[in-house]
């Protein structure tokens, strides 16, 4: 046993120095040698000590997550993104006690993990959660190389710190993965909730700690004698830390992180400045929601420069052109970005943007990168020209307001394809297995060019298709016929109205109860509806003025397609009742959550203010959550809405 115990121990050595260290000692070889041997002994024996290494292979997956309920409660941080408010904030601190000093660290862009040891051994790991309550994930978390499954400290602990994937590991996985991550964050938690700890395993994550949440019987002072503990103690810790006496000093500490951050191999998204000593921050204290002794101050959206080669223009399902840049692959938020948008010609012409110039491109809170303006010109600039005509039929264009259409609606192939992919959505007729791809074949191979087309299709037709076997078919033939039967608001959103969105047709069937009084209603009428203005209302009216459009839709009623009448909702238990919803739910989606408080008289908003009465928290929830306990606003959880319903 002690021959096999000082084997774990010299591969965990050499393990720490490889993973955390980056100074391997021992060749890849040597590694497999000594790792072989273990594995050779502990098959002889039976026995398999508590750290070794063979255990972070992964075992069988894990039917669901158990919840863990933390007993150190997992705070938020308070956050600014101006220097003016860091130095307001660093004043304040200041002004209790003129000596204090700052510990300035990294802001880690990943997923937040709990771990607990006790006698040493880790016994528990687990998501942050709502803060109080997270995820049980011990199980994934002993997969990760640079977690310690021993430690030397022998008394209870409880670490805190950020599970990520290394953007060379992002890069190494996709070169050979059947389907390539977005960007390291998802990717990190992804793995950490997935329930094969496999999975985990696979995607080579790290973790970065960074705090002592609970220790038994062991005096820390400071924040620096608690990252001297942790690194002592083998956890992988970051040196790339300040202690910082004045505003001024912490100021150029972040603005050098800044600077760093584009150098890194894991993503950051700020810094976080807090307190050094543990005794002055007992003084400071909490809020509910955060310590007042941190802050993290968050940079702007990140940015890179790279060359514009040309620009695409994309004809949407309503006519409109969009010109879309294409510009040569730059790293942005662990992503490679080839595209990003332009919006119309007028913001081609307000940036200034010329081909082979060099652009600031955005790409912040993963949305759709966007050009932000001109960052050098280049011998071959060459403006960009205003096209004159529909890149897919050919059509002239019509210029209306800041943005150019094709009229063309019902003879443009790139308008009629997305139409159908967009009425096969979701969130309209949910006909699943209709997609870009699909609609294009729908349209090239079988010349459906209307909506009323779909409803024509049988199973020799959909033979011909890519990728139709006999189940795919049957479950396309299914969600045909389950169409046929609507709701208004779902029948008003698959129309694919200019200006239209879920939110939008939900009102108008509200306000209209039946298809025939939504078709024939007003501007005047429409524009009494909240939120409604004078855009909105001549686009609904606009498109029953258009002949075209009234026999699609009277097709689709000779095709068996009834839209249900608006019904005021069966129960009023939420009534003037009005809902924020935040984090991910138990057992029920956004959209089903949703559902069910309008079903019940309810009311849901997507911000939060003093009219709102509930807060809807799920786990990972965001600023939302935060600004309702700063309001004062009532927090309730999935399992006490449904009691307020029952």
């Amino acid at each position: 046993m002690d021959e096999m115990q000082e084997l774990v121990n010299l591969i965990n050595y050499h393990n720490y120095n490889y993973y955390c260290l980056d100074n391997p000692t021992i060749s890849d070889a040597e590694w497999d040698k000594l790792y072989d041997k273990l594995l050779e002994m502990e098959a002889k024996t039976g026995v398999v000590l508590p750290d070794s290494p063979t255990k972070k292979v992964g075992g069988e997956p894990l039917s669901a997550f158990k919840k863990y309920t933390h007993e150190i409660t997992l705070y938020s941080l308070e956050k600014c993104n101006q220097y003016q408010d860091l130095t307001d904030w660093l004043n304040d601190k200041k002004a209790k006690n003129k000596n204090i000093n700052f510990f300035v660290e990294y802001k880690y862009d990943g997923l937040t993990i709990s771990i607990t040891y006790e006698n040493g051994i880790l016994v528990n790991a687990a998501t942050r959660g709502n803060g109080f309550v997270g995820e049980d994930v011990t199980e994934q978390v002993k997969t990760i190389r640079t977690v310690p499954l021993k430690i030397d400290y022998k008394g209870k602990v409880i670490v805190q710190g950020e599970a990520i994937m290394k953007l060379s590991e992002l890069s190494k996985y996709n070169k050979t993965a059947e389907e390539p991550l977005k960007n390291a964050r998802n990717a990190a938690a992804g793995a950490i909730r997935n329930l094969d700890p496999k999975v985990t395993k696979s995607r080579n994550l790290d973790v970065i700690f960074y705090s002592i949440n609970y220790i038994d019987n062991f005096d820390i002072k400071t924040q620096v004698e608690s990252h001297k503990f942790l690194k002592d103690n083998h956890f992988n810790v970051c040196d790339d830390w300040k202690i910082c006496n004045t505003i001024e000093e912490v100021e150029m500490a972040v603005k050098q992180i800044d600077v760093e951050k584009s150098k890194l191999d894991f993503l950051i998204d700020g810094a976080v400045i807090k307190i050094n000593d543990i005794s002055e921050r007992k003084m400071f204290g909490y809020t509910a929601k955060f310590p007042r002794w941190a802050i993290a101050f968050k940079f702007e959206a990140q940015e890179m420069s790279s060359k514009l080669t040309n620009i695409i223009w994309q004809v949407g399902r309503t006519g409109k052109i969009t010109p879309i840049a294409e510009i040569e692959p730059v790293e942005l938020a662990g992503a490679t970005v080839k595209r990003a948008t332009l919006n119309n010609y007028n913001d081609i012409l307000r940036k200034k943007v010329k081909l082979n110039d060099y652009v600031f491109v955005r790409r912040s809170n993963e949305v759709i990168p966007e050009i932000l303006g001109v960052a050098r010109e280049t011998e071959d600039s060459t403006p960009i020209q205003k096209i004159e005509y529909c890149p897919s039929c050919g059509s002239k264009l019509v210029e209306i307001g800041a943005n150019l259409f094709c009229k063309n609606t019902f003879h443009c192939a790139e308008q009629i394809v997305d139409r159908l992919t967009h009425y096969a959505s979701r969130d309209a007729m949910n006909l699943i297995g209709i997609r870009d791809k699909t609609s294009k074949q729908l349209f090239e191979i079988l010349g459906v060019t209307n909506v009323a087309d779909i409803y024509n299709l049988k199973e020799e037709d959909l033979k011909k298709l890519d990728g139709f076997k006999d189940k795919k078919i049957t479950n396309l033939l299914n969600a045909i016929e389950n169409s046929k039967t609507v709701e208004l608001d779902k029948f008003i959103y698959s129309l694919g109205i200019l200006n239209i969105g879920k939110k939008s047709a939900k009102l108008l069937a509200k306000e209209f109860k039946t298809i025939e009084n939504f078709k024939n209603a007003s501007v005047e009428q429409i524009n009494n509806i909240f939120d409604f203005g004078d855009v909105m209302s001549e686009s609904v009216v606009e498109y029953f003025k258009n002949e075209n459009n009234i026999e699609i839709i009277n097709k689709l009623f000779e095709k068996g397609v009834k839209v249900l009448d608006y019904k005021e909702e069966k129960s009023q238990k939420l009534s003037s009742m009005t809902f924020v919803l935040t984090g991910t739910l138990p057992s029920l989606s956004r959209d089903e959550a949703t559902k069910l408080i309008e079903d019940n008289g309810g009311t849901v908003t997507s911000s939060v203010s003093k009219k709102t009465d509930f807060i809807l928290l799920g786990e990972e929830p965001g600023s939302k959550y935060q600004k309702g306990l700063e309001l004062g606003i009532k927090i309730i959880d999935e399992k006490e809405l449904k009691k307020m319903i029952e």
